[in-house]
């Protein structure tokens, strides 16, 4: 089952709120998805801890309804 960008983004911005996420479906299929993710709440966190806050966000939709994730992660500023 896929999952739409507009829910991925929504999930996101729900847990973190101040987050400006970014996502690109990559091949069409809703399966395979590019995100960037933007948030002050990054301050200080290493990378995997900033993944790990956009996982969590996902309420275990990775590897279910969600196949494939290209994650970038950022604090404001810092985005390249």
């Amino acid at each position: 089952m896929a999952m739409d960008a507009a829910e991925i983004e929504k999930l996101i911005k729900d847990s973190i709120t101040d987050a400006q996420v970014t996502i690109e479906d990559l091949r069409g299929d809703g399966d395979h998805y590019a995100a960037m993710v933007v948030s002050p709440a990054f301050e200080g966190k290493s990378r995997v801890q900033q993944h790990q806050m956009v996982y969590q966000a996902l309420q275990g939709r990775m590897g279910g309804q969600l196949h494939a994730l290209a994650l970038q992660t950022a604090v404001p500023g810092a985005e390249k």
